[in-house]
């Protein structure tokens, strides 16, 4: 039967794992009539089965041909698939079916250099937008960030803007350049998502070894924190973990899970890209190596037995509630100036003209990393995208009140063997990058010593200069 075009879906998507198929019905929930294929036709099938009264605007293609042929033409496709190999074998699968002005969209989380790479390659326009909110966001809207062609953008962008999340009735979901900018842009999200989580890991590690405190203590902790400069998504839902009950045994849910964190790469990537691009984010690296050291279950129990453990309780008095909020704060601040820093860097490295206070204001709701501080952030970036955030007045002001509270946590921590890598990470940044004169003298010269290499004289212009070490 041939359909007519009022019968025709809007857009396609292929993948109804737990993100498609969330996204899938957020777009049928917005009145856009949607194609979705999934290579299990089970899947497909099951899927509109289960849409209820959305069902009336989901079309279950049970072959990539029928999907290419239910959707309008110009066509547009959402790739929800893993990232890597399977991709680009989606795409190869695709290709023969579309025509010219065609769109696939890859809304996964992909390497940006891979989407750089399928734009050349992919013989059809593509774009690459990142998606964060977790399976919540990507059902009742998340945080889109888009990167590709402006003019590919703009004919999808009324759709991806009715899904996305919104702030005081802004869709959190914009073009933020070519290429790979947005998923670039996604990827430095999750970095800082890393970083962010560890840190309240971090803290959650002082109250339960250094205070004593159980889980419902900690919960209630996390809900005070919620009401103050702390607001965010993670700290809610670290509030409501800590808080949860396992229905089996009775103990409380944090007490039960293994202390072995996973990853899909993307912390891992952000920290690849700023050493390529020589930008610091030492909280997001030790966030990354944290996770990394977590894996390592059997020997952190074999170093136990060898060493004894390294937590030890603290005195009563040694450190308040406070205290913890205060180094939260200030870490918070420290990685996310890290990670505006390092899209600074790459958008000059890559000619995207990433535009800062774009990229705080889409992740003011709907991502994972949403947070009260993001709407002063991006009024700090509109003031001086180049600044560090930790220098823009109303931040610097926090700082000043809440590096002591930072500095007293690392050091009482360190002191009785609390693990806090993030926390210290954070410290040394920031004492780094308030010290006019470091000891980086030291090295040059050691660099000239024994390679030659040259070194800058403070009392006279150039380089080139060398030591008399030979003499």
């Amino acid at each position: 039967m041939t359909q007519s075009t009022t019968e025709l879906a809007k857009i396609g998507l292929i993948g109804l794992g737990t993100m498609g198929a969330m996204l899938a019905l957020n777009i049928a929930e917005k009145g856009f009539r949607i194609a979705v294929f999934n290579r299990t036709t089970a899947t497909t099938e099951a899927f509109k089965a289960d849409s209820g009264e959305l069902s009336k605007r989901i079309v279950a293609a049970l072959s990539l041909e029928a999907l290419v042929a239910s959707i309008a033409r110009p066509r547009a496709i959402i790739l929800m698939v893993p990232a890597g190999p399977i991709v680009d074998q989606q795409i190869d699968a695709l290709r023969p079916f579309l025509d010219e002005g065609d769109m696939i969209i890859d809304a996964g989380n992909a390497n940006f250099h891979d989407t750089e790479r399928r734009a050349k390659e992919a013989g059809v326009t593509t774009i690459g937008i990142g998606v964060s909110g977790g399976a919540e966001g990507a059902r009742h809207g998340p945080s889109i960030m888009g990167g590709g062609p402006r003019a590919a953008w703009d004919r999808v962008a009324p759709i991806l803007r009715a899904i996305a999340a919104t702030y005081d009735g802004t869709p959190c979901a914009t073009w933020m350049g070519e290429g790979g900018a947005g998923h670039f842009v996604k990827t430095v999200h999750n970095g800082i998502e890393y970083a962010d989580m560890q840190l309240i890991a971090e803290a959650y590690g002082i109250m339960r070894d250094g205070l004593a405190m159980g889980s419902g203590q900690i919960a209630t902790v996390f809900e005070g924190w919620n009401t103050g400069p702390l607001q965010s998504y993670l700290t809610e839902i670290s509030a409501k973990v800590a808080g949860t009950t396992d229905p089996e045994t009775g103990a409380p849910m944090l007490d039960v899970i293994l202390d072995r964190a996973g990853q899909k790469g993307t912390g891992r990537w952000t920290a690849v890209e700023a050493q390529h691009l020589g930008a610091p984010i030492p909280v997001i690296e030790a966030a990354v190596a944290a996770r990394n050291i977590s894996a390592s279950l059997d020997e952190r129990r074999a170093g136990q037995s060898v060493f004894g453990a390294a937590p030890q309780p603290l005195a009563q008095g040694t450190l308040s509630i406070s205290d913890l909020e205060s180094a939260l704060i200030a870490g918070k601040i420290l990685c996310y100036a890290q990670g505006f820093a390092l899209l600074s860097k790459a958008s000059d490295a890559f000619e995207w003209s990433l535009a800062m206070p774009a990229i705080a204001e889409v992740w003011r709701a709907g991502c994972i990393i949403r947070s009260a501080m993001l709407n002063d952030m991006a009024r700090a970036l509109t003031e001086d995208p180049a600044r560090n955030l930790m220098q823009a007045p109303f931040f610097a002001d926090l700082m000043r009140q809440h590096a002591p509270g930072l500095r007293k946590v690392a050091a009482v921590a360190m002191t009785q063997g609390l693990p806090v890598p993030a926390l210290t990470a954070a410290l040394g940044y920031f004492d780094m990058m308030r010290t006019a004169r470091s000891t980086a003298n030291m090295i040059q010269a050691q660099r000239d010593f024994f390679g030659e290499h040259g070194f800058e004289r403070l009392d006279r212009d150039g380089g080139g200069f060398h030591g008399p070490w030979a003499s």
